[in-house]
């Protein structure tokens, strides 16, 4: 391939790669969406993430500040001779000791952090994730100590972007909008609902294949595996609708099975929960009632 052919290749795939990277990350433009995302939860790791980041920003600018002074003001064509000396026990030391402290520093904060993000006891309500292809599955099981009756439903991708995703379907991705927000492949049928200042937590399970339950905002993914139970726990500050994805690549449809987890007021969910387990009591007589034998005739 000649030079002109390789340019034209690397422009187009550049082309190609900001068409499709570039769309999706300016739909909804948001304030710092190439950092960290912040958490709504009591426990997130972006306090963590931005001290190490500062640590890296400080000695990369020592580091390369040092290099490129050396480079250009001490160099040949200006003078400059080599001093004899090679070594220098208390510049060793220091460059030794201070990357140490460092170190232990960082891994006393990530061990901390890990250590409250593990810890699930004393939570207020239990909630169990199972992952399918290529949908989520969420039953309650507890709330403020008292079982849940029979509270669950399956969660996947909602009609519209269903629809619009199959190819040859013609249908433009960007008219689906709910109050001006793109919610092209991030929108599901039904949300996992949940109360703001409750510690939750999840037991996350795989139904077939391992996936991933990932929603950035409350700061940390959970693998689903089958046969293996793992827990998490998250606790909202704040009400509103915060979007995940599957971080597992687990088949074809993979990237079409959204996560979206509405936190309302506990006196709001405290109401959805009584009429989801009224209305399961209901389906549960009616479907008794219908698998009833029918009475023997009289006579």
């Amino acid at each position: 391939m000649t030079s002109g052919g390789i340019g034209r290749s690397v422009s187009a795939w550049a082309a190609g790669a900001m068409a499709l990277f570039g769309g999706e990350a300016w739909a909804n433009p948001v304030a710092n969406q190439l950092n960290m995302t912040k958490g709504v939860s009591e426990w997130s790791p972006y306090a963590m993430h931005m001290v190490a980041l500062w640590v890296c920003v400080v000695i990369g600018v020592l580091v390369f500040g040092a290099m490129f002074i050396a480079m250009f003001r001490f160099r040949k064509s200006r003078g400059a001779v080599a001093e004899k000396w090679a070594h220098s026990t208390t510049l060793e030391i220091v460059w030794t000791v201070v990357p140490v402290i460092i170190l232990i520093f960082l891994a006393n904060l990530a061990t901390g952090g890990l250590t409250s993000f593990a810890d699930t006891t004393g939570a207020d309500m239990t909630i169990k994730i199972t992952g399918y292809q290529w949908k989520w599955r969420y039953d309650y099981v507890d709330y403020k100590g008292k079982g849940v009756d029979k509270v669950g439903f399956v969660s996947k991708l909602e009609e519209s972007s269903d629809r619009t995703r199959q190819l040859k379907s013609n249908l433009d991705p960007d008219k689906i909008q709910v109050d001006g927000y793109n919610t092209y492949l991030l929108d599901v049928d039904k949300p996992l609902v949940v109360p703001v200042g409750v510690k939750i937590r999840f037991i996350i399970v795989g139904g077939d294949v391992i996936h991933s339950w990932w929603v950035p905002a409350l700061g940390w993914k959970m693998d689903a595996i089958p046969g293996i139970a793992n827990a998490a726990w998250t606790k909202i500050k704040e009400p509103g609708v915060y979007r995940g994805q599957c971080a597992e690549l687990c088949g074809q449809d993979h990237g079409f099975m959204p996560i979206v987890v509405k936190a309302v007021p506990k006196a709001e969910f405290e109401q959805w929960l009584a009429t989801q387990e009224n209305e399961a009591t209901l389906q549960k007589a009616a479907q008794t009632a219908q698998n009833a034998p029918a009475p023997a005739p009289q006579g």
